[in-house]
Order: C-alpha cells, then structure tokens, then sequence
C-alpha cells in the first residue's frame, strides 16, 4: 500500500452529490413525454389457475383507455426475466402474458389510459373466469410423486445444457465434489450434521420498479427504465417482443435503489408491448405492494451441512445439500444455488468437499437476485455450524476459524467445482486481510471481555461472530467496456455501461480514470447508461462494477493518457515517456508544462487535429474475494423472546477502498439490511398463498431509529488483478447478519437458532424446548 495516489483512495465529492440533494429530475418519472398514458395490472386472485376465458370489451370501451392487453393479444415467446448474460443460465419459463397464473399477484391483463384512476376501473370491467388448480405452496413437496405441475406449457426450456424438468418441478439440479467426502467424514473424530432454513424477504427499495416506453420519431422503441442491467434488458424486451436489437434503445436515468430486485427485466416487455399497441408513450410503476409481492424476492432455502473433523479443530470433509425456492417462475434459479456453495466453501480449507443443489418451483412469489446472492443463504449455515463444532470441541469460535481459514497463496477445488450455470475457475487467493478482520473486529466487539458471560436477571447478554467471502464479478463471463474522450477545457466525458444504482460507481470510474490521467474526479462528465451511447456492460450485479468496469475505466484512460503524451511531447520538445500528468498539466523535463486544456484545445481546433479518445474492455479472469468478520453484541429478553441488537461491528477486506466513505455506507447499508432480515423481515402467508403484509406499514424493515451503534472498519489489502489494488464491498455485508446474531444469542442464553427470523416468537419457543 505504499503507492501515493491523489485520487483514488479518497472520498472526494460525488458526481450526483449536488443534483440528487436538491432533488434535480433525475428518476425515471421525473422526465416523461407529455401526452404519457399510466398503465395498471390485473393480477390473479389465485395462487394457480388457467384462465379458461378473458373478455376485456368492457374495459376497451371506457372512454381514457387506449390499450388492453391479455395473452391473446400479445407474441407468444417464451423468455427469462433474469438480467443475466446471454445464453442465460435461467429457464425461458416466462410469456408477457400467458393463460395460465403461478402465484397471488400473477399478470392477467395490462391497461393504459389516461389517468390511473381510469386505469384502475379498466381493471375491474375485465372479465375472468379462471379454473383454478391445485397448488404446491411447500418446497419440500413440490418435487413429490402426483405434485401438482406448474409449468406445463410445452415451450419452457433453458437454453444451456444443464438438468430442467418443468413436467417435474424441478428448476435445476447440481451435484459436485472433490475428493472422497464420505471417507473422510468416516476418518474424522468428529461429525455434525444439521439443518439450517431461511426465509423469504424483499429488497424494499426506495424507488419501485418503474419503467416508461414510448416510439421515437424513426418508429424505434425507447425504454427508459430503472435497472441494474440496461443492455440485458434490450436483448430480453427485443427477444419477447419479437424485434431486432437495433429496434430498441434502453436508457437508465438515477435509480433510486434496487438490491438485486432491478436485475430483472420484469416491467419493460410489458410497458413497451403497451407502447406498441396504443401508439402512445406509457408509463408503467409499481406500487408498494406489487413491489413487495409481485417483483422478486430472495430464494427461500433449507440448507443441511454436514462436516467432519479433528479434535484440534481442523476441517476434514464437508457436504452442502440445498433446496431452494424459486417461487412461481425460474428466474436466477441456477445461479443463486450454485453460489450458496461458490460463496461460502471456499472460505475453508478442507481435504473433500460435496455439494447437491436442487431448485424446485412452487406457487408462491417469484424469488430472483437479492444482495448476497446465495451467499446469504449458505454462510448462515456454514457460520452457525462453525459455531457448534467449537462449542463441541471446547474452542473459541474465533480460534477455530482462524486455524481454517483460506491463506494468502492457497486455493480451494470449490471454486473450480462451482461457477454459474457451469463449471467454475480455478484461483488462488492474491489478498487477504481475513486475519486481520477476525483480530481487529474481535477487539473492537470487546470479545474477550464479553463472552460467555451473560449476566443475571431475565436480560442475557452475548456475542457472535461470522467469517464471510464473496466474489467480484463473474469470471469467464463478464465484460465491461468504457469510452473517454477529451474535451478543448481539459475536461473529459466518461461514458460507461456500468449501472450507477445509487452505489456512486459513477465517481468511483471518474477517480481511477482520473488517477491515471493527472487530474480531478471533478474534470469528469459520466453518462451511464444509454444502450445507444455507452460501450456494452454486464451491469451492475455479482459485484463487478468497480473491479470489472473500473478496469475498463483504467485501461481507456491510459490510452487516453498515451495520446495526450504524444501531443504534450510535441508541444515540450522531449519525448512521450518523459511526461508525466499532474494536477491538469502534462509535465516534462525541468517541469517545462502544458495544461490538459492546452492539449484539448490544439487537437481539436489547431494543429494535427485529432479528437483524442479512447475505447477499453476488461473480462474477468478470476473472481478476488472481498473478506469480512462480523460481530454482534445481543440483549435477549427471555421473558418476551425479543432480541435487541446492542453493537455490531464489521471488519472487512475489499481491496484498496477507491472511494473510503461510499464504501463504508455500502457496508453500513447492508448491515442494516442483514439486521432487518435476521430479526423482522418476513412474509405473512395464508393457507391459499397470498401475502398479507405487502406495505412497509406490516412488512418490518430497519430503519435509522432501529439501528445499533455499528463501527466498520476497513482493512486494506492490494488485490493484484484489479484496479488500483480494489476489490468489491457491496454484497459480502449482508451476509454476517443472520449467523453472527444467532450465535449471539446462543452466548447469550443458550439457545441455537437455525431457522431464521429470530422473532420473539421464535426466541419464546425455543426457550421453552431448553427448559
């Protein structure tokens, strides 16, 4: 870390800073056509049923509607929601509208018009009479002898060579291993084996899904939408709408939040099938409650884990099994499954290692990405059992881990084992501050001094501790590109696919370009992204942007860089390899200097004219993972089961932080986030499948007042294949939450938790089997 940089490494001004604090029209809804018709869904009542008849004569007819949609009225292509690179490793699984419902909240029928209350009585003169069908609304049933099947429809494949059976409910199926696990599960002196469950939960962003489509004056479809993936969702909405790419420009304004939930291309077929039929520019917005229910959800899972071991704590075997929830439709099915194995085996070192993954579908709401991935799922398992194997053998659990961790130097054969949607790559661990987080998060936390020591009376005390990895990017599978090109000013434009979500990627490309270049992050102007203006990008998910897009920023500025060193030499008499850029000004020898806008200005208006630009791609070769250790300290009232979260602390390992403050609010983010799921968060089903907690009134989640004192700590390491040495941040941190609290309250009253929310009502219940 001895490298002195004037830029990146410091949490200089935003680029939206002063824009996004006035309230500047930024949003999807913010700049919209004048003559914008609102477009509603009618949703289906049930939980599975066919639509034996639809009739919308009524609601065509009501003056102010212009368009009504139903499956008879639309292409019927089979597609994947899923934001995801082509071929996707999703199922084609999805109509923009079929004749058969999957869940509480499935589409029936679209509507625009005028206003949204006329909207909302188009909806209901829309006749529909449904036969309704039995429904799997159990994951543990769905794959049973006579279950009944949800996607019959002939045309559902996927379209990678992986195991799909609809006529069976089974979304995906994984079995892999290294080494003979099960005779050293017989060699070990040791063995657990235990069960852990999770639970639904929704991304609650600020902004809901919102999506506007409209025809330009060339007949060319626009759609300008907040999501995560803007070149996905071309393909995709080309795909479902039956239209070549170039027909169809997707523009992402701010996005206000998105988790995950906005990797899916969900509302954009929809709107722009709306825009086609009526002609007319539509806007198509969630409200709260389609949000929560009819968007996507994190995957429902129950993982068993089963380890051997030593008496000296040393792991020898390990066997992940996963059943997984994909809800009504397949969308990320595969993928999140794959990682509860890729995101947490490799944390370990461990002679053999198995993993049997099986996603199945049910009628209930559609699971999709959420933050974390499958590593949320998988590391409340591995991290719990962590927990229960040093509880067996007499070991500080903190011990424990740092006897097994992953070194500087080592690898894991689950990272070959495991991709997405395929096989994995091979790597070997570059950076690792783990050590490190495990030793300054233990003293920051007061370990020693608090564990196992609960105190007296009906409020015990404890503190837990959770090991995390992640990823960054998908190796093998991603690519990211960035154009730059210079202004006569000096300043420069910045233009990126990578998907600013409120996360400040866009001042994080401006500084590492900005590094290289000599100048400011402000001297920055930064589009992202218009698929019709900005190189391609994946988008923003599988914590790329900064190490993959930020790469590609890296590279076009040092192209930049070359082109303004050749004209600055010409300009100083001296030669390209005698500049250096500092502070906005090409130097040479004897600080003989010229300004960038010197440069800018002589190749765009003098001599030798040339606009001086530059074009970069970076792919992924391996996936560094960030680090972390988490910490809670927990009060238990144990005569109400309430558990109130007193301190938490995170020490974590994300490379060389580019941007330190905006990587600290992605942690402190996600661990509210983390917080909220493990003790609040949940879904309110009835015996039919219908959620019926679908406003932020009923469905908990943490907010300022509810927070702990939380101290992050960053630990920096350099990471070798990224720029500037950086890793990702933005996912790993809502993964400690679950196991951390859990094993908290273990030390604090005695009480192992593997199901998670820890509600009152689950602390009650499992004090009362104690006693």
């Amino acid at each position: 870390m001895t490298e002195r940089l004037k830029v990146v490494g410091h949490s200089v001004e935003k680029v939206d800073a002063m824009a996004l604090a006035t309230g500047a029209p930024l949003f999807v809804a913010d700049e919209l056509p004048a003559d914008t018709l609102i477009a509603a869904a009618l949703r289906s009542p049930h939980a599975h049923a066919d639509i034996v008849r639809i009739d919308a004569g009524k609601a065509r007819a009501l003056p102010g509607v212009h368009a009504v949609l139903t499956h008879q009225d639309v292409p019927r292509i089979p597609y994947t929601t899923a934001g995801q690179g082509a071929p996707e490793p999703s199922p084609y699984d999805t109509f923009i509208l079929d004749k058969k419902v999957r869940f509480v909240g499935d589409v029936v029928a679209l509507v625009a018009a005028e206003t949204r209350a006329i909207a909302a009585q188009a909806l209901k003169l829309i006749e529909v009479e449904y036969r309704v069908l039995p429904a799997v609304l159990d994951m543990r049933q769905a794959l049973a002898p006579g279950a009944p099947v949800i996607h019959d429809e002939p045309e559902a494949c996927i379209p990678i060579p992986v195991e799909y059976e609809p006529g069976r409910n089974l979304c995906s199926h994984v079995d892999v291993h290294s080494g003979d696990v099960d005779a050293e599960l017989a060699a070990a002196d040791h063995r657990i084996d235990a069960e852990y469950e999770v639970h639904y939960a929704q991304h609650a962003p600020l902004e809901t899904h919102i999506c506007a489509a409209w025809l330009d004056g060339y007949g060319r479809l626009i759609v300008r939408t907040s999501t995560q993936v803007t070149f996905h969702v071309r393909r995709i909405v080309a795909r479902a709408l039956n239209l070549d790419v170039k027909q169809v420009r997707v523009i992402k304004p701010r996005v206000g939040g998105a988790f995950g939930a906005k990797q899916e291309v969900l509302l954009e077929p929809m709107a722009a099938a709306l825009a086609l039929a009526a002609r007319r520019p539509v806007l198509f917005e969630l409200s709260r409650y389609e949000e929560t229910v009819c968007s996507r959800t994190r995957h429902p899972q129950a993982v068993r884990l089963e380890q051997g071991f030593m008496r000296d704590g040393a792991l020898r075997a390990t066997r992940m099994t996963v059943l997984s929830n994909t809800g009504a439709y397949g969308s990320h099915g595969l993928t999140v499954m794959m990682n509860c194995g890729s995101k947490t085996l490799p944390l370990y070192r461990r002679p053999a290692v198995a993993f049997r993954g099986t996603t199945v579908y049910t009628n209930l709401p559609v699971a999709g990405a959420y933050r974390g991935y499958g590593g949320t799922q998988a590391s409340f398992a591995q991290e719990v059992q962590m927990d229960e194997i040093a509880k067996k053998l007499g070991l500080d659990p903190i011990a424990l881990r740092l006897k097994n961790i992953l070194k500087k130097g080592e690898g894991s054969p689950a990272f070959a084992m495991l991709g997405e949607g395929k096989a994995g790559v091979e790597q070997v661990i570059r950076s690792t501050g783990l050590e490190k987080c495990l030793k300054l998060g233990m003293k920051a936390i007061g370990w020693k001094k608090l564990r196992g020591r609960p105190g007296k009376g009906p409020f015990k005390r404890g503190v837990g501790v959770a090991a995390l990895m992640q990823g960054s990017s998908i190796p093998e599978v991603d690519m990211a590109a960035v154009t730059i090109k210079m202004n006569e000013d000096g300043s420069f434009n910045l233009l990126a696919g990578a998907t600013d979500l409120g996360t400040g990627s866009d001042t994080v490309l401006a500084q590492i370009a900005a590094e290289v270049l000599g100048t400011g992050a402000d001297k920055f102007v930064v589009l992202s992204s218009d698929t019709d203006v900005t190189p391609f990008d994946v988008g923003a998910y599988a914590s790329s942007t900064t190490y993959l897009s930020g790469m590609a920023a890296k590279r076009a500025a040092e192209k930049v860089a070359q082109q303004i060193k050749q004209v600055a030499a010409e300009v100083l008499g001296c030669k390209p390899r005698e500049i250096r850029l500092a502070d906005g000004r090409c130097v040479g020898p004897g600080d003989k200097s010229v300004t960038h806008a010197a440069i800018g200005g002589r190749t765009l208006y003098e001599s030798d004219q040339f606009q001086i630009a530059a074009t970069e791609s970076a792919i992924s070769h391996s996936s560094p993972p960030p680090f972390a250790a988490h910490f809670a300290q927990v009060e238990v009232d144990t005569e109400t089961g309430l558990v109130r979260v007193l301190k938490y602390v995170v020490a974590c390992d994300c490379g060389r932080a580019i941007h330190p403050k905006l990587a600290e609010g992605q942690i402190e983010g996600s661990v509210a986030n983390g917080i909220g799921y493990a003790l609040c968060e949940r879904f309110c089903f009835d015996d039919h499948g219908k959620v019926h907690n679908g406003g932020l009134g009923d469905y908990r989640i943490f907010s300022a007042v509810d927070m702990p004192e939380l101290v992050v700590i960053l630990v920096p390491t350099v990471e070798p294949t990224g720029p500037y040495g950086a890793k990702s941040v933005s996912e790993i941190n809502i993964n400690g939450a679950c196991p951390a609290i859990s094993n908290a309250i273990f030390d604090a009253c005695g009480i192992r938790l593997r199901k998670t929310p820890f509600t009152p009502d689950a602390v009650l219940a499992a004090l009362d089997a104690m006693r």
